[in-house]
């Protein structure tokens, strides 16, 4: 079966998808029970997106001739354990362009609601009281970028209007970046007690596991503001209740561990805390950066030329250390996070 025939699976009706090749035979499959069609017809399999890890694997197993999985999540290890079975050679790839407005907006959402104290203004309003008075501003501050991917880069992009004081960049390694030089992560000990704020947008791997634990949040600051739009796991939830409860520490969270935070979680009622349903990629910008993804990259399989944002080929990473990929993330639909 060459590269310019078979059946692509498309979690979008692919009338609504500008650009396609006329080559294919598409199938919608969005995660229903039945199939569309034969998985074992399917060259080219489009990820449903924020369905569960169960359904996100279930057709992989027949798909003998895939050659091409694209994600429409920024990392792939929902598919862990999923890509055993599959023939050496099929390339799996991220949806890196896709999340990154809409992520960096939200951590600027969060960062300044939390500083200038609109969620106790909310609360106020709803009882009908006037909470005046001085509230902090993001002019002026220091901040520290934990995950200098392409969604750390678009949350600086979008910090550069409003005069911070400091911006820092770190990543797994240092380089130097367009706005300044990104220091390693091993430097984070010395960044920490300098920054007013912390926005996490690293990628969930081993090395970042419970990352924001109690030595990273006690070298925080008194008053510093922790954002983590990056994955749950990344911040030790028991460390970072032990530092809102004094209100040492104020968070803003569009992620927790566990997730979704069960009702009755003292997280819920923690001072000083902002919490957001996991949200940071679902918004109007998702559908036509995924759908314009999508079209380039059938238009370049089609052509028989390389895609775009592989991170992993089956058989040349073997699928068990996944886990441990810099692209892979933490929770089934990943769907806002980065990647260095």
């Amino acid at each position: 079966m060459t590269a310019a025939t078979g059946d692509v699976w498309l979690p979008f009706p692919a009338e609504e998808i500008e650009g396609l090749p006329t080559s294919f035979r598409y199938r919608r499959w969005d995660g229903e029970e039945s199939f569309p069609a034969d998985p074992a017809d399917c060259v080219f399999y489009v990820t449903p997106y924020m369905k569960s890890r169960t359904v996100t694997l279930r057709p992989l197993a027949g798909m003998s001739a895939l050659r091409v999985v694209q994600t429409l999540t920024a990392g792939i290890d929902h598919l862990a354990g999923g890509l055993d079975g599959l023939p050496a050679g099929v390339r799996v790839c991220n949806a890196r362009g896709v999340h990154e407005a809409s992520t960096a907006e939200l951590a600027l959402t969060l960062t300044l609601a939390s500083l200038r104290g609109i969620p106790g203004m909310v609360r106020g309003q709803d009882r009908e009281e006037w909470h005046g008075g001085f509230y902090g501003a993001l002019a002026d501050k220091a901040v520290l970028i934990v995950g200098y991917g392409s969604i750390g880069a678009a949350v600086e992009d979008r910090l550069l209007p409003f005069e911070c004081g400091t911006v820092t960049r770190v990543a797994r390694s240092a380089r130097e970046a367009p706005h300044g030089p990104v220091h390693a992560l091993a430097d984070l000990p010395r960044l920490l007690p300098d920054a007013d704020v912390v926005i996490l947008c690293t990628p969930l791997t081993e090395d970042t596991r419970g990352l924001a634990g109690t030595g990273f949040l006690a070298r925080m600051k008194d008053g510093a503001l922790l954002v983590n739009v990056a994955r749950g796991p990344v911040v030790d939830t028991e460390a970072l209740l032990a530092e809102l409860r004094p209100g040492r520490l104020h968070a803003a969270l569009d992620v927790t561990d566990p997730e979704p935070l069960p009702p009755g979680h003292p997280l819920w009622h923690a001072p000083n805390v902002l919490i957001t349903p996991h949200v940071g990629g679902s918004s109007s910008a998702f559908e036509p950066r995924a759908k314009r993804l999508v079209a380039r990259q059938l238009t370049r399989f089609a052509a028989g030329e390389p895609v775009d944002n592989t991170v992993l080929v089956t058989g040349q990473t073997p699928p068990h250390t996944l886990r441990n990929h810099p692209y892979a993330r933490g929770v089934h639909h990943a769907l806002d996070g980065d990647a260095e």
